[in-house]
């Protein structure tokens, strides 16, 4: 069957879904790789999509009292040294300066020996370290908290093994940081981040996720708990799609961020951190995308509605870029998911039906292509790329001028909750309950090569109760997992009011965790 993709999610009974992915963000302009090693350039469609989910999500981040900042890029390492744990866990990630001169050595440009800092700087990872710096000279009082901060910036991790938006050295993100009096008031405030991330996911990315706290060898390094909603992708492998930190006391201590109470004493503040990142990009592509191309969640498409006009170099198109042109004019008049619909009339030199099969791969909810006979009887016609096909053949509908304009609003609703409730059906349909012995889930599961597990089978995921183990015991349960390239994604929120013996030692089980491959 032909499609609009040069690559299709399966060939045969074989998985091509990695490079069906990369097809995606390739043919669909969303990025491409840089010259720099494990950077990528986010070309203006890719770009245009991250926009909107800053757009939708800072929104309900000032909804939740905080306020937007910026701190530096560069972190004096000293910083780091102070939260040993913290350090550790992003050692080997971390890129350092430590020259702030070149000079001309040999006919060849090198750093400085004579400008060498005196402390190396990090190249910030994470911001808990520089952002709890100034919270230590800010909050005095019990009055000053709590004291929410979030920041729109990048980050560099000096990854190994790099995939666009899933995983890169250089990503865009969103970190929020908050002080309070209390334990309760700090887990209240992670909790919320958390379901603020469960409800922009499943609203505006149409990505339904599973919300739960992480087990405690996939904390956030230095935190005393890390929650997560996990995403299933169409290949049945887990997206930690964002995270929320309850940090207790122990940046507090490291950076004196403390407050005098109400009766006088200096207490230690309990701090979080929360964020998401451009891999929610990667996340709508993997979750959405069919083998022609990308789908977009109108939420945050950056066009909604694309007019192609079918110009022949000839009289008649004047009227019908005229008609085009009105018809563009009349949907920005219209409101869609609580926005003026956000319509673009492309006219690229280019032959209408290229044009078509451009926009059918970045993904537009709604493409409409008009030609002299459309203009003269004042009709539309458009195809919904949340259901572009019915077998091989190709869909459209037409409407005259003004009942589509009334229905667009309508129809962009309509495609959002068709994304979100076919992924939601797979990930409710592909998370088994019924297996309740390690053997079991390995034999499911079944053993892959690095080479393989690119291209392994659609498992989806395991849910089963354990014992909650820690320290060795939680070490030999990682191991076990380890051999057949899985991982704890994590504790759903929902629990039941009983459990089974734990899947790992038999033991009696205090929670149901979630098992699976991942990202």
């Amino acid at each position: 069957m032909q499609r609009a993709l040069s690559v299709s999610r399966m060939t045969g009974n074989k998985s091509t879904f990695p490079d069906w992915y990369q097809a995606i963000v390739r043919e669909a302009d969303m990025a491409e790789v840089s010259p720099v090693r494990g950077s990528m350039i986010i070309k203006p469609w890719g770009y245009g999509v991250w926009e909107r989910i800053q757009h939708t999500m800072d929104r309900r981040i000032k909804e939740m009292g905080v306020d937007n900042a910026y701190f530096p890029l560069f972190i004096p390492l000293s910083f780091f040294a102070k939260e040993a744990e913290h350090v550790e866990g992003f050692a080997k990630e971390m890129a350092v300066v430590t020259h702030h001169r070149l000079k001309n050595i040999d006919g060849k440009l090198q750093p400085d020996p004579d400008a060498k800092l005196e402390e190396p700087l990090i190249v910030r990872p994470t911001s808990e370290t520089i952002i709890g710096d100034a919270f230590s000279r800010w909050i005095k009082s019990y009055r000053d908290l709590p004291l929410k901060i979030n920041q729109w910036a990048n980050v560099v991790r000096w990854e190994m093994r790099t995939r666009m938006f899933l995983r890169t050295s250089e990503f865009l993100w969103q970190e929020g940081h908050t002080a309070h009096a209390s334990r309760e008031d700090a887990l209240a405030s992670t909790l919320l981040s958390l379901e603020m991330y469960r409800e922009f996911s499943e609203t505006v990315l149409a990505m339904p996720v599973v919300a739960g706290e992480k087990p405690e060898n996939e904390r956030f390094p230095g935190a005393e708990a890390t929650y997560s909603i996990e995403a299933m992708m169409q290949d049945g492998k887990a997206l930690q799609a964002g995270t929320s930190h309850y940090l207790g006391t122990s940046f507090s201590h490291a950076q004196n961020i403390r407050y005098q109470s109400d009766s006088g004493e200096l207490e230690f503040c309990h701090t979080s951190s929360w964020g998401v990142s451009t891999r929610l990009i990667g996340g709508v592509i993997m979750t959405h995308g069919d083998d022609d191309g990308l789908r977009l969640p109108p939420a945050i498409a950056p066009r909604q509605i694309v007019v192609v006009p079918m110009l022949r170099g000839k009289p008649e198109d004047a009227e019908v870029l005229a008609f085009a042109e009105g018809l563009v004019k009349a949907l920005h008049e219209k409101v869609a998911l609580g926005e003026p619909i956000r319509a673009l009339l492309d006219t690229k030199d280019q032959k209408s039906s290229d044009k078509r099969w451009n926009w059918v791969r970045r993904g537009a909810p709604i493409i409409v292509e008009l030609g002299p006979r459309d203009a003269a009887s004042g009709q539309v016609t458009f195809m919904r790329r949340d259901n572009l096909r019915d077998g091989d053949k190709v869909q459209s509908q037409a409407m005259s001028r003004d009942e589509f304009v009334d229905a667009a609003p309508g129809l962009l609703a309509a495609i959002q909750q068709t994304l979100f409730e076919e992924a939601k059906a797979r990930l409710d349909a592909n998370i088994r309950a019924d297996l309740t012995t390690f053997d079991q889930v390995a034999e499911y599961f079944g053993k892959v090569s690095d080479e393989e597990e690119e291209a392994s089978a659609f498992k989806g995921w395991v849910r089963a109760s354990w014992s909650r183990p820690t320290g060795e015991a939680l070490d030999a349960v990682e191991q076990r997992l380890k051999a057949f390239k899985l991982t704890l994604r994590n504790a759903p929120m929902n629990q039941p009011s009983s459990f089974g013996p734990c899947v790992f030692t038999g033991e009696p089980g205090v929670e149901e965790i979630l098992i699976g491959r991942s990202y």
